[in-house]
């Protein structure tokens, strides 16, 4: 049987490739295109809600559907690791119901990240530089900030990365003590450098989305996947295992 999907956050760029990938979809149907205003009540019946909001209704959403004991997948960002730790504590309490939290749906970049955690015991000097198009209404972006509390777990035993000057305005915002310099500006899709300085040495790992189409994967991976998810999930890396 085909899992219904409601889409909040329809009319926006990534919420109408949702729609679409799901309308040419032969085991996913649509219940519900919501608008980020639109009253919740459309979410109710369906199987998983989908939300591609903005940072500051996407907690209500996640509310609104746990309220209606329906699982949520989230491609919003501004979920940084203490709204997480607050959404997991609720979630504990259903069991039966699970949020999938993915920063970015681009497989790339989920890769990207990985190698920056994996390098990140190895470099002290650590810094990360990501661009986004002029529309792009948070920053720092989702994918900064997941790399960044990645890159500070793997430095658990290394202790914070060296960013002098912190005190500077234009150093950056630091996300467990890496500073992330955004740019947000016409003629860019989505890019993230992240810089690793070493003696003698500098290690670039950089992904850059051309177009929408490399979400198209991820997407549909998390759609199939979220209804089977349990707790709180973050990151598309972690849906590999309960299949597509």
């Amino acid at each position: 049987m085909a899992s219904s999907v409601a889409v909040v956050g329809a009319t926006g760029r990534m919420g109408a490739l949702a729609v679409r990938l799901i309308e040419a979809s032969a085991d996913l149907t649509l219940r519900a295109a919501l608008g980020s205003s639109d009253p919740l009540d459309g979410i109710a019946g369906a199987d998983l809600v989908l939300d591609f909001t903005v940072p500051a209704v996407s907690g209500d959403i996640v509310s609104a559907a746990l309220d209606r004991g329906i699982p949520v997948l989230v491609g919003t960002s501004g979920w940084n690791a203490d709204r997480i730790r607050s959404l997991t504590a609720r979630v504990a309490t259903l069991p039966d119901l699970g949020v999938v939290i993915v920063p970015n749906f681009a497989l790339g970049s989920v890769l990207a990240t990985r190698f920056a955690a994996m390098a990140a015991p190895y470099f002290d000097s650590i810094e990360i530089i990501e661009a986004h198009h002029a529309g792009k209404v948070d920053s720092p972006s989702g994918t900064a900030v997941r790399t960044a509390e990645l890159i500070g777990q793997a430095r658990a035993e290394a202790g914070p990365v060296a960013a002098p000057h912190a005190d500077q305005r234009a150093r950056g915002q630091q996300v467990a003590s890496v500073p992330i310099h955004s740019l947000r500006m016409n003629g860019i899709l989505a890019e993230q450098t992240v810089v690793f300085g070493g003696t003698g040495e500098v290690l670039r790992i950089t992904h850059e989305t051309l177009g929408d189409s490399s979400y198209e994967a991820g997407i549909l991976l998390g759609l199939r996947a979220a209804t089977r998810a349990r707790g709180v999930v973050v990151g598309l890396e972690n849906l590999l295992e309960l299949g597509a």
